[in-house]
């Protein structure tokens, strides 16, 4: 589970801004949370509006750069195509509209959680070379918090489960020592269940190449098709059922089955509507993420998908009668007809707009105050007002227009 994450100098963002899945103490959809075997409360879904350009995309980019530094190291040497491109070069980059920051370390801090304890992994990276990194745990059966290791420039000292296990005196630089920690000692329980939460717990979802995408996701597993044929089903679809055929060279082709006053007819999905071809690769990921119960991260999720659908998904997150595993769905959106309070807790409503020096600031509806420090009303029409400029966060402009008590 994902349980926290802030991030400070990457990209549009300068200062450090946090992105919180902890549910607030309010009083709506109190029956949409997940709640953890210690009683920690969490969210199941959380949504990031704001203009072109204003930084949205940056926030999950930032998540995304940290799990892919960590990981990256683990696969270097694999032959499996499909990691290869999970594990693509990304350029830590900071933020570039100031001389001070772009001299700077990018500084990451991540709360997540496992079945057997809750992990604060900091690292704070210039360029690609390490300055600072830190692990540390609470076991969620006991509550005890420990230190498992630090990392600065000049020593590695390893603490608590940790403290037995040697590292080399070789460690380069821009190696993180999560990683090495991985590579060496695989088989170490932490290490295992640290790793395996960076690796299967967390997925990343774009829209640059649906088809590949598809490629990827299209699981043999027959409870993934299953639960896709029911979601397709339920959202009046008249597709009944698919079939994969595996080409050469690792290729797929998809055919979908429809009826028809009786009538059976087999369809190629490069001949499905664009808004078909995107939910094939698209619900792969939402299936496996809903019976897994991961974290998914999806940039745009609302893009050549009607808001009838969109409203669809987020409510099979939100819902803990389907949502039964603690699932999490994260995803930037412009799609304003899903932005109520029928849909949505006002903690689960994020915005990212720029202040008046290009940096990006993000903030979530149940935190901001207007200039008279007054709250949003949890019966207030978000979509309305956001329009209007009243959130600071204006979809038409990508400047902060009206800050109220949050200013930048």
């Amino acid at each position: 589970m994902l349980c926290q994450f802030t991030v400070k100098n990457f990209k549009s963002i300068r200062d450090e801004v946090t992105f919180d899945m902890q549910a607030a103490a309010i009083s709506e959809h109190e029956d949409r949370i997940i709640k953890d075997t210690d009683g920690e409360l969490y969210l199941p879904v959380s949504a990031i509006y704001g203009p072109n350009g204003g930084g949205k995309s940056n926030v999950l980019e930032a998540l995304h750069s940290l799990v892919t530094k960590v990981l990256r190291p683990l696969y270097a040497t694999s032959n499996n195509e499909e990691i290869a491109m999970k594990m693509k070069k990304l350029v830590i980059e900071p933020f570039a509209f100031a001389e001070g920051t772009r001299h700077e370390p990018t500084e990451f801090e991540l709360f997540f959680r496992t079945a057997m304890a809750e992990y604060r992994y900091e690292l704070i990276v210039k360029k690609e070379v390490i300055e600072y990194e830190r692990l540390d745990r609470i076991k969620l059966e006991t509550g005890r918090k420990s230190a498992l290791f630090e990392r600065d420039e000049e020593e590695i000292t390893l603490k608590g489960a940790f403290a037995k296990l040697k590292t080399s005196d070789e460690l380069s630089d821009t190696l993180p020592l999560l990683s090495y920690l991985g590579i060496t000692y695989s088989k170490n329980e932490v290490v295992q269940d640290v790793l395996d939460w960076f690796d299967e717990e967390i997925a990343f979802l774009n829209y640059g190449n649906p088809m590949q995408e598809l490629r990827m996701a299209i699981s043999k597993s027959e409870d993934v098709k299953r639960l896709m044929l029911q979601m397709i089903q339920e959202m009046d679809l008249d597709i009944v059922d698919f079939r994969v055929e595996e080409k050469e060279n690792e290729r797929i082709e998809v055919f979908t089955k429809h009826v028809v006053d009786e009538y059976e007819a087999e369809l190629n999905l490069l001949d499905e509507s664009s808004g078909t071809k995107k939910l094939f690769g698209l619900l792969p990921f939402i299936a496996k993420s809903l019976l897994r119960g991961t974290a998914l991260v999806i940039d745009e999720l609302d893009a050549k998908i009607h808001p009838v659908l969109l409203k669809y998904l987020v409510m099979m997150f939100s819902n803990m009668e389907k949502n039964k595993k603690g699932a999490q769905l994260i995803f930037t959106s412009h799609d304003l007809s899903t932005m109520n309070s029928e849909v949505f807790r006002r903690d689960e409503i994020w915005f990212v707009a720029k202040g008046n020096r290009q940096n990006s600031k993000l903030y979530s509806l149940v935190e901001f105050k207007n200039k008279k420090g007054e709250s949003v009303r949890k019966d207030a029409k978000f979509d309305k007002q956001y329009l209007e400029g009243k959130y600071g966060a204006d979809p038409y402009l990508r400047k902060i227009i009206d800050w109220g008590t949050v200013n930048g």
